[in-house]
């Protein structure tokens, strides 16, 4: 799981933003460890491919599936480092860009018919009922719906795995627990001295 949570830092008399890129693996066994927090600007696919790089110097050698939100040119880092590895989009990042589209009269009945799509049992399904929901609401909001068209590859691996897995890489909801914990300990210091510090 990679995300990153956004501070305030002073920056030689400045005060800017940024960045810490947290990576949350989880083994095989289920333990989960974080195996890094590394400060930088604002978020970018760059300064991510930077962190898998050093992940991979460190010994991380394979990586079954990355579950990540949908920063642009985030994908193609993950495979500049890790070819072999799948991508999972966070589904509810997903529909969230979709519903940018869709105003707010229709969201209940749009959203409830893209739950169709993302709790199918395969793949196969999921996209019949794509099609089924573009057939409905395409003419309507057709960027919502081209959104999962043109994201599919990274929308849908999830679907390769058992139900008890799922559950867990469809979204990126751990490493967001995980900022929140961050932000209980944060939350008294609105901005800090130092990158260090932070």
């Amino acid at each position: 799981f990679m995300d990153a949570i956004h501070y305030k830092v002073k920056d030689e008399g400045r005060i800017t933003n940024r960045a810490a890129y947290v990576v949350l693996g989880v083994t095989i066994d289920g333990y989960k460890d974080i195996l890094g927090i590394w400060i930088g600007d604002n978020e970018s696919s760059k300064f991510w491919l930077g962190v898998l790089n050093d992940l991979k110097n460190r010994g991380v050698q394979d990586v079954l599936i990355f579950c990540v939100d949908g920063l642009t040119g985030l994908k193609e880092a993950i495979n500049a480092a890790y070819a072999k590895s799948e991508v999972q989009r966070c589904i509810i990042h997903q529909l969230r860009n979709s519903f940018k589209y869709v105003p707010y009269k229709d969201l209940k009945a749009f959203s409830n018919d893209f739950k169709e799509v993302y709790h199918a049992i395969n793949e196969e399904i999921a996209l019949e009922k794509l099609y089924e929901l573009k057939e409905k609401w395409g003419k309507e909001y057709p960027f919502a719906i081209r959104s999962w068209e043109n994201n599919w590859d990274v929308i849908s691996p999830f679907f390769k795995f058992p139900e008890e897995i799922r559950k867990i890489i469809y979204t990126t909801n751990i490493i967001e627990g995980l900022h929140r914990q961050f932000r209980k300990v944060t939350k008294t210091k609105t901005i800090f001295p130092t990158d260090s510090s932070l």
